[in-house]
């Protein structure tokens, strides 16, 4: 029994390094040992302690073994069934992420509605909690309370869960404002490839932020004379540097305009949040955002995030690539318009209710309901762009759409280093992609999914489109490893079940 517990924990690393791209001699050299030592714990040939697949974990960003229960979680996947009925989109992954940095702003009691209970945000959770953040979860565990303390502990701070989220960067926004010097862990998060973080260190800098990066942490030190006396000009119009100047404004006695910002959906619900903890923000949904700071903030704020337009993207995309009539409630159109124009283009049946607002008030939803259709290849590429383009996380699910469609179709991924190279994955479903090169992939369709087993994409929405082109796939798939859905997604499998989908999550350690 002993040897085949380690076999097949060889096999779940092997696994894990090849679908990184690694080789023995790589692992080895990331864990300080041989590659005849990784060579036997992957033939099962040698003891391993729990610490030793603690530390293979981390250095292949993927679960071996959870602490606590039987192991990676895989899912089972019965495909060729039609989806059918309606079902609801969950509120924003991005958005909750963002509102639980920017409650380090608060001194007040925090309650947000509706928090999606997802890996990434439990990972902020525990940083939140190893530096003294008090949270708890309400209301049956539907809503989140939090209470920062007067005193942050950044000496304490859980560097493994800081690790595994990019979230979070966006500590140093509201930080900057509490401490004059402390230290962070890199960010971590999906595998797509190099992010460079210097639009962050850019905007920040005009805060009095400077950051030192060494041994894995940055070194934040504060100059306090320092202050933004000029338009802020972002280099690039990411989400996550618009938020972090965003909150680093927050508390700025004084003016901030932020040029060049993101408009996108998560950066309007930090601002509608930022406006209930009594900041003015002028310019929401614009690039220009103008800022006026409160330099304390003690207030309890009751806030609800809208729905994720992302999430829906996954929904819509789930009925067209099974060729079903499913109805996605709560879709938040604005984020979504230029997806289903395209959409349109190629052919979709759909119709929507008319407007009605989120639980915040502000953001307009839909219901919409998709029915089977015969689509086209798009005449142009599929591209991200910033908002209101259409949305850089969404691309993937276009892969698995332009796979059903007839005729080719190019997708440029031009924002991340290598998530068009996951996309490739579907080809052992049946799929027919050509990557042309790190960023685009030509796909042909239409497709005739078959079943397969492999590991997950290490890549959060890749990984999902490959679970959706199994549900279309007739027979039965096996998809390990699903650490990287869970960090977005929550109960999906289930959610997916509850609409026609057979999806079974089991453990094999």
């Amino acid at each position: 029994m002993a040897d085949d517990y380690l076999v097949r924990i060889g096999k779940l690393i092997r696994d894990a390094r090849q679908h990184r791209g690694w080789t023995q001699s790589q692992l080895a050299e990331a864990l300080g040992t041989s590659q005849s030592a990784v060579n036997r714990i992957e033939r099962g040939n040698q003891n391993i302690s729990l610490e030793m697949i603690a530390r293979i974990g981390e250095a292949l960003d993927s679960e071996i073994v959870s602490l606590g229960y039987a192991g990676p979680m895989h899912l089972r996947v019965v495909g060729g069934r039609r989806l059918s009925g309606a079902i609801d989109v969950k509120t924003s992954k991005n958005a909750c992420v963002a509102l639980l940095c920017a409650s380090l702003l608060n001194q007040g009691r925090t309650v947000l509605r509706r928090v999606a209970r997802i890996e990434e945000v439990y990972r902020l959770l525990e940083v939140l909690g190893s530096i003294g953040v008090r949270t708890r979860w309400i209301n049956d565990g539907v809503d989140l309370e939090i209470a920062p303390s007067a005193e942050l502990d950044l000496a304490s701070i859980d560097a493994d869960a800081a690790r595994r989220t990019r979230s979070i960067i966006m500590f140093l926004g509201p930080l900057l404002h509490r401490m004059d010097h402390f230290k962070l862990p890199y960010a971590g998060g999906c595998d797509l490839g190099t992010r460079t973080v210097e639009p962050h260190m850019i905007a920040l800098r005009r805060f009095g932020l400077d950051i030192a990066a060494t041994e894995g942490q940055y070194h934040a030190m504060v100059d306090r004379s320092v202050r933004p006396d000029r338009p802020i000009v972002l280099t690039e119009r990411g989400d996550t540097v618009t938020e972090n100047a965003l909150l680093a404004a927050a508390r700025h006695d004084g003016i901030t305009v932020i040029r060049n910002a993101s408009s996108n959906y998560m950066v309007q619900d930090l601002c509608f949040f930022l406006e209930a903890l009594g900041v003015k923000v002028d310019g929401i949904g614009t690039t220009t955002l103008t800022v006026h700071g409160v330099p304390t903030i003690d207030v309890d704020v009751d806030y609800s995030p809208s729905e994720d337009p992302v999430e829906a993207m996954s929904l819509v995309a789930a009925a067209v690539v099974t060729e079903s009539q499913l109805t996605v409630r709560r879709v938040p159109i604005e984020f979504l318009e230029i997806e289903l124009a395209v959409l349109e283009e190629m052919g979709l049946d759909h119709d929507r209710t008319p407007e009605y607002f989120a639980d915040n008030g502000r953001t307009r939803l839909v219901d919409l309901t998709v029915r089977p259709s015969k689509l086209e290849a798009p005449i142009d590429k599929i591209h991200p762009m910033p908002f209101p383009g259409l949305n850089i996380d969404n691309v993937p699910f276009f892969a698995a759409i332009a796979a059903v469609a007839q005729g080719k179709t190019l997708i440029h991924d031009w924002v991340y280093d290598n998530r068009a190279i996951y996309l490739t994955d579907l080809n052992r479903l049946g799929g027919r992609l050509q990557l042309l090169d790190p960023h685009r992939v030509l796909v042909e369709g239409p497709t005739r999914w078959r079943a397969a087993e492999m590991m997950c994409p290490p890549a959060l929405r890749p990984a999902v489109v490959v679970l959706l082109a199994m549900m279309a796939a007739e027979g039965t798939s096996v998809l390990r490893n699903v650490y990287v859905i869970n960090r977005g997604y929550e109960d999906l499998a289930e959610r997916l079940n509850s609409i026609g989908a057979q999806i079974e999550i089991f453990r094999d350690i």
